[in-house]
């Protein structure tokens, strides 16, 4: 069978198409992440992505995103930012609370802990098993709060800038859980 020449070349636009990535998009180890993100009615910029391992193993992917014009030096600010991560591994919702714990713990000094530790047990209680391919998000918008979302479906908000720069020092804090992996969504690498 001899395909006409009109039908040939809308069968071969369509599957070019159905293979390339969305312009400008960041690939880590397969996954890829948008340049940009917008959050209520404010563009974010993604910063930089990155691939972080757990002895050894991969365990998620994860892209930064910020408010334009934010710098990295004041990147736990009062301002616009989301992180994606996407899981290689299936984890157990009820982990991700004690590793949160600790990691939050690390960065923020025990007055604050504890102030916040009515907010961080209910962003634990949100958490729910999570199979490879499952991508969580948080996404702070200044005046609103911290939502957190399984595969773009939300979860629960959390308010206030200062859960805000707890949950997110996890990852971009002055401890955070690799400095490998800041160093990636920083853009740093």
């Amino acid at each position: 069978m001899k395909l006409k020449a009109p039908i040939f070349y809308v069968l071969a636009f369509f599957i070019a198409g159905a293979l390339t990535v969305p312009g400008n998009a960041e690939e880590v180890d397969g996954i890829y992440y948008a340049d940009s993100y917008i959050a209520g009615n404010i563009e974010l910029r993604l910063t930089g992505a990155g691939l972080f391992r757990y002895w050894g193993f991969k365990a998620y992917t994860g892209a930064l995103y910020l408010e334009d014009g934010a710098s990295i030096n004041d990147v736990l600010a009062d301002k616009a930012k989301r992180i994606e991560l996407e899981y290689f591994r299936p984890i157990k919702g009820k982990d991700f609370g004690p590793a949160t714990d600790k990691s939050i713990a690390r960065n923020v000094d025990t007055d604050t802990f504890n102030r916040l530790r009515p907010k961080i047990e209910y962003h634990n209680s949100l958490y729910v098993d999570v199979k490879p391919g499952d991508r969580y998000s948080l996404t702070y918008i200044p005046g609103r709060g911290t939502e957190l979302a399984l595969n773009g479906e939300p979860r629960g908000l959390i308010e206030g800038a200062e859960f805000a720069a707890a949950v997110f020092s996890i990852w971009i804090g002055t401890e955070p859980i690799s400095s490998s992996f800041k160093d990636q969504i920083l853009g740093d690498t």
